[in-house]
């Protein structure tokens, strides 16, 4: 099992002293950055004039332009999404790299496929909470901490696992566990659940919905029972909570035997073979590779799939799904 650091392995004083620049002030920016100061850490934002601009002026922190923050920092915490990243590390923050300063990702993407390289004699960790940016402030705020992964893919100083341990800490990551692997590892798993596990359960939800509309279900009623109705968010609460198999005592035996008995009709072991084809292309970098060439041409296929998507049917059932629990709530 990879090891796992709780607050009692973590000291934040590692970090007392120097500033910390939160660069990408969206969901998980805003997050870390509010728990880091309640933390006491000292935290600046770096960020062009937007709206997350406002909003950490809003919030009480020192916003800067990126360049400055990148400057004054001893840590650089880079959470703008994985497509920009590169272009604002090398624009807005190599120039501030170098002895002692220390560049923290909440994903490995960048790292793993080589888009990032920062200098050898520079710290290159990673934090990276196993929650959305809401959750990770409300647990905190509650007493309690989203678990995160934690890795170090550059160790110049000799202490970059100390401050990856105390970020963690700072966020409130190591009340539940911080749990150590490293870049590639976190990559890879990452882009496996997205291109195989929620590609293949969205793919058999819309296939489902297909198949029952065409048979002469209702669209709403075939929306609200695949997931509409929240039971399905339940099941997934409830296997994190009891595990997969044991959250099914929750359910008939009726309900048990069927998904038992009928789920490898659906999904045989030969998936397996798809799997690993999925797994082959995010190790050797292909969909990386294919993705930074769909951002240098403008989003052509995302921007078409993506189109396709919101045209489909079953966004119209939705919106009657919602009208219908809109008006139940109002009466």
């Amino acid at each position: 099992m990879n090891k796992v650091y709780y607050d009692e392995d973590a000291d934040l004083n590692v970090l007392q002293g120097g500033r910390i620049a939160i660069v990408g002030y969206g969901n998980q920016g805003r997050a870390q950055a509010l728990n880091m100061r309640d933390s006491g850490l000292h935290v600046i934002v770096g960020s062009v004039a937007d709206k997350s601009f406002e909003q950490a002026k809003s919030d009480g922190f020192e916003v800067m332009p990126i360049e400055e923050a990148a400057r004054q920092a001893q840590i650089i915490c880079l959470l703008v999404p994985d497509e920009a990243q590169q272009e604002i590390y090398e624009t807005a923050i190599a120039p501030a790299m170098g002895p002692g300063k220390a560049l923290d990702f909440a994903h490995g993407y960048n790292v793993c496929y080589g888009f990032i390289a920062p200098p050898p004699e520079a710290d290159v960790i990673m934090v990276a909470p196993r929650m959305i940016g809401v959750g990770v402030r409300d647990m905190f705020v509650k007493g309690g901490g989203a678990p995160a992964y934690i890795a170090v893919g550059q160790d110049g100083s000799g202490k970059a696992l100390d401050k990856a341990l105390a970020l963690a800490k700072a966020i409130g990551a190591t009340r539940s566990g911080a749990m150590e692997t490293t870049f590639i590892e976190e990559t890879e798993i990452d882009h496996f659940m997205e291109q195989a596990v929620w590609a293949a359960l969205t793919r058999i939800l819309v296939l489902s919905y297909e198949f029952l509309v065409e048979e002469g279900y209702s669209p709403e009623m075939v929306a609200l029972e695949l997931y509409g109705s929240r039971e399905a968010a339940e099941v997934l609460d409830r296997m994190a909570e009891t595990g997969l198999f044991r959250q099914m005592n929750f359910h008939s035996r009726t309900s048990q035997y069927g998904t038992l008995s009928r789920g490898p009709r659906y999904i045989p072991e030969k998936i397996k073979e798809t799997m690993q084809a999925t797994l082959e292309e995010i190790r050797t970098g292909v969909f990386a590779r294919e993705w930074e060439m769909e951002q240098r041409l403008g989003y052509p296929v995302f921007n078409k799939i993506k189109a396709r998507a919101l045209s489909h049917p079953l966004n119209e059932a939705e919106d009657r799904m919602w009208e219908m629990e809109r008006r139940g709530k109002a009466e």
